[in-house]
């Protein structure tokens, strides 16, 4: 090989290694730590979903882990579901701003104890109304 040759090969020989720096490095680091994450799993973590879903995990097994999402609801969910392993700095946030938005939603909607017995009954009729036929058409 010539001289010329070697330098006609280097922009592919760099290109592949920006590649491999960009792109692969990158994506190894993350399996790993999402490996670890999910090896480290144990009972009364408080864990993030990939689907977003928060809970706290109650059992692990081989594959798959009990994750309590409400009081006295639990579902079982497979380990590489778990996205991340939440601290108790973001669970307390995440808790209060989850209080905090249903307390805003509960004060936007107007209670049925606002409304005068007319607006009330004006809203809620028995009646369904009458729809046309295949036949009328």
């Amino acid at each position: 090989m010539s001289q010329e040759d070697l330098y006609a090969l280097l922009p592919f020989v760099l290109l592949a290694l920006v590649f491999w720096l960009l792109v692969f490095r990158p994506a190894r680091k993350r399996q790993r730590e999402t490996m670890q994450t999910q090896a480290s799993l144990e009972a009364g973590k408080r864990v993030m979903l990939t689907s977003g879903i928060f809970g706290d995990v109650l059992a692990v097994d081989d594959e798959t882990i009990q994750v309590e999402i409400a009081p006295g609801t639990v579902i079982s969910a497979h380990r590489q579901a778990v996205g991340r392993v939440v601290s108790s700095d973001e669970a307390s946030d995440i808790s209060s701003d989850d209080g905090q938005m249903l307390a805003d939603e509960s004060a936007d909607e107007p209670s049925d104890d606002d409304q005068t017995p007319a607006e009330a009954s004006a809203g809620k009729s028995n009646e369904e109304p009458e729809l046309p036929t295949h036949e009328e058409k």
